[in-house]
């Protein structure tokens, strides 16, 4: 006891110390120096920045850089490679034509954009406008950093700083003199009606670590921050806004300039460069206010469980047990009469060994994700790595879904073996293809960046039909071979009458009540993870979420049990898909929470709304399996348990 004591302190350390920090393991810094003519050097003098594509909070729809009237980078060799998570999650990194030497404090025109009076209601210009609108969003990226936008924030601390990842395009002023976002930052200067200002000014501060007295040469970049500006002059002071009008007549010239320079901190490591950005999103708090709750909920679930394990449970047990020659004794009790039916194969037991092969993949692969998080793998500064990961586990984990699925099926007494196994390899991944390749339609037809090109798509076949299919067959082969699970009582041949039940013991009130605490467990956390998704922020705190996951799983297992057993003391044995649709209720409430939340966003326009909700139905889906699997084998561990400590004739 004292050791499982010291097990559980040393682990909550853990992920409690995960849940604040993290660690960039396999990113190796680049080193920096002044560029000098004729000499070789071992540090780069050039420092390349990137754009990502644009996206808004408005609007699910990004667009590629390129898409816009930008200027265009003279060379494209030095673009670096994206991984299958990048390309699914829509980033497109291209390089651009601003060119920074380190330690050179410069301002430059990177390019300049002309449009006559037959251009100005083409589309180049218009698209621009559209994104001033809809609050579209650079991104740019120095050293594998975010290039940020600082501005303070209204809270009690003055100082308080919010770093953003993304700057805007622009800021507009519609006909009756509002403004809108990002407008206010200069509130005198932008303020003619139905004007858009465009933001082609960027101040650019790079702030480096010496290395001097240290063990490398040269300089190592520790962040990268923006003001951008409205000028129509970006070198000469900005005198004036470059201000374009909604229904522009004259020519228009735009001249996209760049100020950079330097700055020298010894004070902060490499190591920890990222810690500005994460700590300026004050979310720690509610972070701990919601590990809290959830604990509440456990403990108090958790007591319920001890109580009828230990007292009530017990002394069943114990009572069955020293009357088992008295036949009319036990016919006072309630769950031990349904012994020779509890064991009995459900309805529609191929959907049920199904669903069950596949929520354990979802299950299996949610949690070795979540662990390598935790260590840090998966960290913002590893683009990409996420969604990768969360893939190539899908695919590899097709073994275990086959060889659970066919071990229940066979447990029920089917004999359809193919049809199993080719269910389990098509029928939920086919389902969330079938979703995601629709939405990818959309975006086709919208020319997003966020549309999955054809070859990814052939690639991500590819790795189902060469990999998953065949490694659930093999599941299914070794699944099959197995022996029936042992059951402690055997079924009767004809089944037991069930008596007449109350309203709160019949099976959709049991179901909706079940899945009320588990979803108040994560409620909180699932705030978090969906402004990660939908709001464009960085989601870093992998430590609370697999703290917020064990309580989960803990909770939907407690719950699922209880409501379990309160139903056979009720004589009502038809617990197979009761315990597997009172966990995934949980994934109901997720899916009505979406509305409520679609609702605070600023989301406008049909095809954005279908996107929404079409990407929240895949992850719906997915919930809905990971925890009905999870309730399933909770109840099912829970009653041969029970059964076997009785002595049945």
């Amino acid at each position: 006891m004292e050791l499982a004591k010291v097990l559980f302190f040393v682990v909550c350390s853990f992920m409690i110390r995960a849940a604040e920090s993290f660690y960039l393991p396999g990113l190796a810094p680049v080193s920096y120096c002044e560029k000098q003519e004729g000499v070789e050097q071992k540090c780069k003098s050039h420092i390349p920045l990137f754009v990502n594509r644009l996206d808004s909070v408005e609007t699910i729809i990004p667009y590629e850089y390129s898409r816009f009237d930008f200027c265009s980078p003279g060379r494209k060799d030095y673009a670096p490679s994206e991984n299958l998570g990048q390309i699914v999650f829509g980033e497109r990194i291209q390089p651009s034509a601003y060119n920074i030497t380190f330690n050179e404090k410069k301002c430059s025109v990177a390019c300049t954009k002309e449009y006559k009076k037959e251009d100005l209601d083409k589309e180049p210009l218009d698209f621009i406008k559209n994104a001033i609108r809809l609050n579209y969003q650079h991104h740019w990226i120095i050293d594998n950093m975010p290039v940020t936008w600082c501005y303070e924030v209204s809270t009690t601390d003055k100082n308080k700083q919010y770093c953003a990842t993304g700057f805007p395009v622009g800021c507009y002023v519609d006909s009756d003199g509002n403004q809108k976002d990002a407008c206010v930052i200069r509130p005198k200067t932008y303020s003619e009606k139905d004007t858009y200002y465009l933001f082609n000014h960027v101040a650019i501060k790079i702030k480096y670590h010496s290395g001097e007295g240290e063990d490398w040469d040269g300089a190592r970049l520790l962040s990268a921050t923006l003001w951008p500006n409205s000028c129509k002059k970006g070198c000469d002071g900005c005198p004036e806004a470059l201000g374009i009008k909604s229904k522009q007549s004259d020519p228009l010239t735009i001249s996209y300039t760049y100020q950079v320079e330097f700055e020298r901190d010894d004070t902060i490591k490499w190591a920890s460069r990222w810690d500005y950005i994460l700590q300026s999103i004050p979310h720690t708090s509610i972070q701990w206010f919601s590990i809290m709750n959830s604990l509440v909920i456990v403990l108090f679930l958790s007591g319920m469980v001890a109580m009828i394990m230990l007292r009530t449970l017990h002394k069943d047990i114990a009572r069955y047990n020293q009357l088992e020659s008295s036949d009319d004794a036990q016919e006072e009790f309630g769950w031990k009469l349904v012994h020779g039916d509890v064991f009995r194969p459900p309805g529609k037991g191929m959907l049920l060994s199904v669903m069950l092969g596949t929520g354990t993949q979802v299950v299996t692969m949610t949690s070795i994700t979540l662990v390598f998080a935790c260590l840090g793998f998966l960290s913002p500064a590893n683009r990409g790595a996420l969604m990768t990961t969360v893939l190539v586990l899908f695919v590899c984990l097709g073994g275990p879904a086959g060889y659970v699925a066919a071990r229940i099926y066979k447990l029920f007494g089917g004999e359809r073996w193919k049809t199993n196994v080719l269910l389990t390899s098509f029928l939920f991944p086919g389902i969330i293809f079938g979703i995601f390749f629709l939405l990818n339609l959309v975006l086709w037809a919208e020319q997003s960046s966020a549309a999955i090109p054809f070859g990814t798509l052939l690639a991500l076949l590819t790795l189902w039909f060469g990999i998953s299919v065949p490694l659930v067959f093999v599941g299914a082969y070794f699944g099959f071979r197995k022996q029936v699970i042992d059951l402690p009582v055997r079924t009767n041949q004809i089944p037991r009458q069930i008596p007449e039940q109350s309203f709160y013991s019949r099976a959709v009130p049991g179901i909706i009540m079940g899945g009320v605490l588990p979803f108040g467990c994560i409620f909180i956390q699932l705030f978090f993870v969906l402004n990660s998704i939908w709001s464009h922020q960085i989601y870093y705190m992998f430590g609370f979420l697999f703290i917020v996951s064990v309580i989960l799983i803990i909770t939907v297992s407690e719950t699922c049990v209880l409501l379990c057993y309160f139903h056979l003391c009720s004589e009502d044995y038809h617990w197979w898909w009761r315990s597997y649709l009172t966990g995934a209720c949980t994934a109901i409430y997720l899916f009505i929470y979406s509305f409520y939340y679609f609702h605070k966003l600023t989301i406008v326009g049909t095809t954005s709304t279908v996107l929404y909700y079409g990407y929240t139905s895949i992850m719906v889906i997915l919930f809905f399996l990971y925890t009905g699997t999870i309730g399933f084998f909770a109840c099912f561990f829970f009653v041969r348990k029970i059964y076997s400590s009785v002595k049945v004739d």
